[in-house]
Parts: structure tokens; C-alpha cells; sequence
């Protein structure tokens, strides 16, 4: 689990701060179309606080890889991941938005998602 904590919060880690640093260009780069106002902007700034926290908590737990909390955290980032990739996906499929990073989201999510289960179901179950 140690290489999937690690890649985990680099990713989120990245994907955060690029929304708390510049939220519309960041939106824009998945969906073709950036935020376009104050709210929108807040909101995606909370997604990247979040991001951020997901990413850091991972990394703290990297060397932690066979406790019960790291076991949930990665039943956590997979359905983290699975979501992410569903919502991307239906945006580009069923409301036709389409920025560059979209589907390079879609496959990494999903990549990721595998991972986690992959991880899950080489791990022991603790009690």
C-alpha cells in the first residue's frame, strides 16, 4: 500500500493546490470551460482544500500500511476515485463538456480506483 499512499498524494496533492492556486484555469483544463463567478471560484477553492487534505493524509500514512484507518482510508480513496471517474465521465459523455485534461481524469480515477481494490484485496483484513 506504501507506492499507492505515495502516488495518492502526489496526485491530490498537485490536483489541490491547483485548485486553491487557480481554480477557473484548472476547471477549464477538465472541462472546457472555466468558473465564472465568485461562488463558483469559492467552491472550487474548497474542492482544492480538500484535495489537498486527502493527499496529505495519505502521505502520512504511507509508512502506516497495515492498520485497520489505513485499510479504510483506501476503501475511502476508492470510492474517491470510482465517483470521480463517473461524474468526469458524465460530464464529457452526457452533458458534452470537454476540456483537455477530461479524459486523461477519467483514465487515471479509474486506474487509480483499480489500484485501491487491487491493494484491498492483496491486504489481510485486521480485526
Amino acid at each position: 500500500m506504501k507506492p499507492l499512499f505515495i502516488a495518492i498524494a502526489a496526485i491530490e496533492v498537485v490536483a489541490g493546490l491547483a485548485l486553491l492556486s487557480c481554480p477557473s484555469f484548472t476547471v477549464a483544463l477538465l472541462i472546457g470551460s472555466g468558473l465564472d463567478n465568485s461562488a463558483a471560484v469559492t467552491l472550487g477553492r474548497v474542492a482544492g482544500a480538500a484535495l489537498s487534505a486527502l493527499g496529505l493524509v495519505c502521505w502520512l500514512a504511507r509508512d502506516d500500511t497495515h492498520s485497520r484507518a489505513a485499510r479504510g482510508l483506501v476503501i475511502t480513496m476508492l470510492l474517491y476515485n470510482v465517483a470521480v471517474a463517473a461524474i468526469l465521465a458524465f460530464a464529457g459523455l452526457g452533458f458534452g463538456l470537454h476540456g483537455i485534461a477530461l479524459w486523461p481524469a477519467v483514465v487515471l480515477h479509474t486506474m487509480m480506483a483499480v489500484w485501491c481494490s487491487a491493494c484491498l484485496q492483496r491486504s489481510p483484513q485486521t480485526t
